[in-house]
């Protein structure tokens, strides 16, 4: 097992302890900020969804039930303007967590392979890499990689943890550029649905991808959107001819989603309304927790989606992390996504309303 773990990094949110405990010690309380984990309630109808399932003594299957594929392709059509997407095209996933780390092993990637990802990037796609023994870069831009040995090509947008949003063009070129090489291309879109200042797009809208779902997928998650993150609840969308394969490896794995969990996701992308009324409560958040750190000092870059604010008061982001515990605010430090992260921090709105409020009231 150790030959295993040596090949990780030690887990970031392990380096937080000692200032957790220097901002719990505030006298009005710890406000955490460091993790984007949603706290407001699961909607009603998808608690009924999963309440009226939970008589499932039998076996889930991975591809999950017809019902669900239904949902999620007439989802991805609706929302995303996909165009022709079958149940072939989509696959549930326990979790987009799950197949970010264990895709490339999935895929069969190994020593001699390269995978790459955004130089301010979700620690986990690194982690993947590295599980499957493969090398791995991140990239300013991904049509400047060496396509040699390139097998999986992460994009992100919008950016955790930037909240950066890649324009239809940049995503039409790196499309392009990905099928040019026989690069598999895998977008991570779990933000897409949390656009403030821009409106995110997906790989899989014709514009995009010229009607064809050939070398891409995109991930999307229920996680944010529909606040089921301890549900673990994801799907693939795209390529049948890497999906299929996949579901044949995630069968033998033993990979499914449980019942429950696949009908309240069948209820959950049936109703927008529900993502309406929590995109509001933290588009209020959001501009409560912009202004205070505006005016506390720090400069916001990109954040145009997402659940984060990316902000930087020009020194060590560790400095910063130390100067907000002492205050009991708890943010993750920008060096967690790289080392372009150095003097940043990422700040998610991802708190109750009072303890926003709290914050706010303590910058």
């Amino acid at each position: 097992m150790s030959a295993v773990s040596d090949r990780l990094p030690t887990f970031p949110w392990d380096k937080l302890t000692s200032y957790k405990a220097t901002a719990a010690a505030h006298p009005d309380g710890l406000v955490d900020l460091s993790v984007g984990t949603p706290v407001d309630p699961v909607p009603e109808l998808i608690q009924k969804a999963l309440v009226a399932a939970a008589d499932s003594p039998g076996y889930p299957t991975v591809w999950g039930t017809p019902e669900l594929r239904d949902a999620i392709t007439g989802w991805v059509e609706r929302r995303l303007g996909a165009r022709g997407v079958t149940h072939r095209h989509v696959l549930p996933i326990v979790g987009s967590k799950e197949l970010v780390a264990w895709l490339p092993t999935q895929l069969g990637l190994g020593p001699g392979d390269r995978v790459a990802f955004p130089r301010l990037a979700y620690p986990t796609y690194e982690v993947g890499a590295r599980l499957a023994r493969a090398a791995y870069e991140a990239y300013d831009d991904p049509t400047a990689l060496d396509p040699e040995g390139l097998r999986l090509l992460w994009l992100n947008s919008p950016s955790n943890p930037t909240g950066k949003v890649l324009s239809q063009e940049e995503l039409t070129r790196t499309v392009a550029w990905a099928r040019e090489h026989g690069v598999l291309l895998v977008s991570d879109e779990c933000y897409l649905e949390l656009g403030w200042e821009a409106d995110p797009v997906s790989v899989l809208h014709p514009d995009v991808n010229g009607g064809s779902y050939d070398g891409i997928v995109a991930v999307h998650s229920l996680s944010k959107r529909s606040n089921l993150a301890g549900y673990r609840a994801a799907f693939l969308a795209g390529d049948p001819a890497v999906l299929g394969p996949l579901l044949e490896i995630r069968k033998h794995g033993g990979m499914m989603t449980s019942a429950p969990t696949q009908a309240a996701v069948v209820a959950a992308l049936g109703d927008d309304e529900h993502v309406r009324v929590q995109r509001e409560r933290y588009a209020a958040r959001r501009t409560l927790l912009r202004e205070a750190l505006l005016g506390h000092g720090f400069r916001i870059e990109h954040s145009k989606a997402s659940l984060y604010l990316w902000a930087t008061r020009g020194e060590s982001c560790w400095d910063t992390v130390a100067h907000l515990a002492e205050r009991g605010i708890l943010v993750a430090p920008g060096d967690f996504y790289g080392p372009a992260g150095a003097q940043f921090v990422r700040v998610a709105f991802t708190a109750t309303d009072e303890r926003v409020a709290a914050a706010v009231r303590r910058l």
